[in-house]
């Protein structure tokens, strides 16, 4: 990323002891609307995905995580107030993770890990400011090709129906897209 410095020895050694293994199975909720985002994940291995679940309209996929990404609720971890979304793993998942208070503790020592963290979420938010855009001013094709060349790995790791749902678009002209779509 632009602008990142690196950590010194003293700050990596703080930064990389505040994280423990975790590991769940498949269809494991790990953060349920309503509840605070208590957690950071680093994946290590398996897919994820947050999602929104409204009263009329079925649920809608918001982002994917896996191998080697951040993870968790963002919002409600970083804001420490209820999440709106879920998170669960769609398959068997392991992590690295860890808490609100240790990541605050370590931003509180360590200006450079505070300035990391900050340059991080705003790539974070400039990438959600993107996907916005997409979502709201893309045709459906043009949000799938922009899907494939940005991961297109994840044809391969994800369901299609979550994909279609991540997309904004409902199953059938995902597969239509699927089969007439060449990059």
């Amino acid at each position: 990323m632009y602008g990142i410095q690196p950590l010194k020895q003293e700050e990596w050694a703080a930064f990389s002891s505040i994280w423990q293994p975790f590991s769940c199975k498949r269809k494991t909720v790990l953060t349920a609307a309503g509840s605070i985002e208590r957690h950071l994940y680093f994946v290590l291995d398996g897919v994820q995905r947050s999602f929104y679940l409204g009263k009329e309209k079925p649920e809608s996929t918001i982002v994917f995580t896996y191998p080697y990404s951040f993870s968790g609720i963002a919002d409600s971890f970083l804001t420490q107030t209820p999440s709106t979304y879920f998170f669960e793993t769609l398959t068997s998942s392991s992590f690295l993770r860890t808490t609100y208070q240790q990541v605050q503790e370590l931003m509180n020592g360590f200006p450079n890990i505070q300035a990391l963290i900050l340059k991080t979420t705003s790539f974070v938010l400039k990438g959600v400011l993107e996907r916005i855009v997409e979502l709201q001013c893309f045709t459906a094709e043009e949000k799938f090709r922009q899907l494939l060349k940005r991961s297109p790995h994840v044809l391969n790791l994800i369901p299609h129906k979550y994909l279609a749902s991540y997309l904004g678009i409902d199953a059938s002209t995902f597969s239509k897209l699927l089969g007439s779509v060449r990059i």
